[in-house]
């Protein structure tokens, strides 16, 4: 393989430390981040995509009302659709932009610090050694990821990471955004090891060609155990 490709919640980083420690910091500055940032370029053009989404999504638009014409009117709008999408899990590529804008100050203050599993470093070494390269993909936007990696218990890990791919690439249900990442990387698709822990994510990234290990860090359920997955429960198994 020329490339080894990474999911993160529960294949490099615990699910936990997302749902326990990111998403929950995120919901608790939101309106101060907000308030304080709501004029700049960037912020406004995550609050765009958010509009752009309710008003494509017509339960959304249903659930959060259309949005309004003042400012402050403007900042509630975004609080309550942003709540919403995290209560709907959705991988919404505005979302996670905020989110990663959120989390940067937890992690330049020192409120926040990753958490990789220890085989995680290991193999970084270990394939860096073998003249491969690492990419990410995840639903959690660039800045998100690169902040994690780069703020984590062993260090910053950014060194060893050539690549970062979010949901600007694609969905990871959509084959397509794996023929797109072989593409952007210059490789066959059978060049390229795709490690995640969700098995539609597995399926879909097979069917296009890509080489998938399941990542299993916790018991495997029946439908794994029933279902042909190549599955590994360290990196030490991925020489």
């Amino acid at each position: 393989m020329k490339v080894i490709l990474l999911d993160i919640e529960g294949t490099t980083t615990p699910i936990s430390f997302v749902y326990d420690k990111l998403f929950p910091y995120a919901k608790a500055h939101l309106r101060s981040f907000l308030e304080a940032h709501f004029h700049d370029a960037d912020v406004q053009n995550d609050i765009a995509l958010l509009k752009k989404e309710c008003i494509d999504t017509a339960g959304d638009l249903r659930a959060v009302g259309s949005f309004p014409s003042g400012e402050k009117e403007q900042i509630e709008w975004t609080i309550r659709y942003v709540l919403y999408l995290m209560e709907c899990d959705r991988k919404s590529t505005g979302l996670k932009s905020l989110q990663g804008k959120i989390w940067e100050e937890g992690f330049k203050n020192g409120s926040l610090k990753a958490i990789v599993y220890s085989d995680v470093l290991p193999a970084f070494k270990r394939w860096k050694s073998q003249g491969k390269k690492i990419g990410i993909y995840s639903s959690g936007s660039i800045k998100a990821q690169k902040l994690l990696f780069s703020h984590t218990q062993e260090g910053d890990l950014t060194s060893f990471i050539s690549d970062y791919f979010d949901t600007t690439t694609g969905p990871k249900i959509k084959r397509e955004s794996y023929l797109k990442i072989a593409r952007s990387l210059s490789v066959n698709e059978n060049e390229i090891l795709f490690v995640t822990d969700a098995p539609l994510e597995y399926q879909t990234a097979e069917s296009a060609g890509i080489n998938v290990r399941l990542c299993v860090r916790e018991e495997e359920n029946k439908a794994m155990k029933a279902s042909n997955f190549h599955i590994v429960r360290t990196f030490d198994e991925i020489p």
